[in-house]
């Protein structure tokens, strides 16, 4: 976790939300990191846990993250949930829940959904008041008037 915080970390110093990603193989070796990269590229999908496992699935030569697990310091959202699921990632490990749109227990289980043709096995909670007070500081900067 505490790689993915630096990832979150390098986010905010980039003007993105601090949420950081890593993706460890099955043998417990680090093969990608990534961080918020929304407002750098303009992309709406670039959390951290997608640009996470973009470049891990590019190191691996597949898709196929079977055996992979996926460390992130923020609940995925639906849209990351439904990659984890499609990348086939064994387990997520997470820190700071998500209230209002975290997908691995907090508001829909999709991680853990049987409908879904792959599970993934999901620890939340993970140095959560180190995640979470990262984010709470970096949007009370953000949301605090400015002063002219």
């Amino acid at each position: 976790m505490r790689l993915a915080l630096a990832q979150a970390d390098a986010a905010a110093a980039r003007g993105d939300v601090p949420v950081g990603a890593v993706i460890l193989g099955s043998t417990g070796d680090v093969l990608s990191r990534g961080g918020n990269a929304r407002e750098a590229t303009s992309d709406p999908t670039a959390h951290a846990e997608l640009v996470a496992i973009r470049a891990a699935a590019a190191s691996l030569g597949t898709w196929r993250l079977t055996g992979c697990t996926l460390v992130v310091t923020l609940e995925p959202c639906t849209m990351c949930a439904g990659a984890v699921v499609l990348a086939r990632l064994e387990r997520v490990v997470f820190g700071a829940y998500d209230p209002k749109a975290g997908a691995a227990g907090s508001i829909r289980d999709v991680l853990r959904d049987r409908r879904l043709n792959h599970h993934a096995e999901v620890l939340g909670g993970v140095l959560e008041a180190e995640c979470s007070d990262r984010l709470a500081e970096w949007f009370d900067v953000k949301r605090r008037p400015s002063v002219t």
